[in-house]
């Protein structure tokens, strides 16, 4: 049996990059997934995202492990579909133990000419998304008295990132929702933790350089600041730190940020 067998985790931006590789390394340990992501191109950024030819294999992926899976296409930013979402895992599992608030955008954008539409997009994705999800997710939590959520934040969610305001801001938020909610929800038993990964080598990445027309690596070079001899770290890094953190090694582990950085917040 695995280290997660019986359990049950909801996990956002599930298609692909740090998602997918977490959802497959918690089914590896017997957990059961619910995955969802809005499985389209949306309208900002002008990136590729994941796609439901990505979910349907996840879905497969995860059931030739031996754990069962349910797949949701939806926006984090839509209420509706994220409650048809947490309602369709609570039908098929019965309950929820682990959240995992992954689902989330970048794009770069100077503060004079960055637009309403920008601003509002990054915000309502990766902090409004957050909220919206976890209030539908976090009531079923109360209910069991039992359960974790894992918030991604970034190394921009302890510090300032060059044209990336609006993305700063969202991570920063992201911080403190974390610790709010670590104190809202510590009497129910609930654990709320931050991660703070560095440049990740996923499908967004690759998006990222090409709207600045550059390759991954010159963005890797101009930014990252590693002080390892890394550019990056890879989707599987993020996976295992969200494996110990769900895990009871980290039964303790409540309102803090882990830092997965290859040392780039050390100066």
């Amino acid at each position: 049996m695995g280290e997660f067998s019986g359990k049950v985790a909801f996990i956002t931006g599930a298609a692909h990059g740090q998602g997918r590789a977490t959802a497959l390394a918690l089914a590896k340990e017997g957990a059961n997934i619910a995955a969802f992501d809005v499985a389209k191109k949306i309208e900002y950024p002008a990136y590729e995202f994941g796609t439901s030819d990505e979910l349907k294999s996840l879905k497969e992926e995860i059931e030739s492990l031996g754990s069962k899976a349910v797949i949701f296409a939806g926006d984090v930013r839509d209420n509706d579909a994220v409650e048809a979402a947490v309602k369709g895992t609570i039908d098929a599992f019965g309950k929820i133990d682990i959240l995992f608030n992954n689902a989330g955008i970048c794009a770069y954008a100077k503060v004079h000419e960055m637009t309403d539409k920008e601003w509002d997009a990054m915000i309502d994705i990766n902090l409004k998304g957050p909220f919206i999800v976890t209030r539908a997710a976090v009531k079923y939590m109360m209910e069991a008295k039992s359960g974790v959520i894992i918030n991604n934040s970034s190394v921009m969610g302890l510090r300032g990132g060059n044209r990336l305001s609006h993305y700063t801001a969202s991570k920063w938020g992201l911080t403190g929702l974390t610790k709010a909610w670590a104190i809202e929800l510590a009497p129910y038993n609930i654990r709320v933790v931050s991660i703070h990964p560095t440049g990740v080598n996923t499908p967004m990445n690759d998006g990222l350089a090409a709207m600045e027309g550059k390759t991954p690596e010159e963005i890797a070079e101009a930014s990252a600041g590693n002080l390892l001899p890394v550019p990056w770290i890879e989707p599987e890094d993020t996976a295992n730190l969200v494996l110990y953190l769900a895990s009871d090694k980290a039964r303790y582990a409540t309102g803090s940020q882990f830092v997965l950085d290859a040392g780039l917040l050390s100066v």
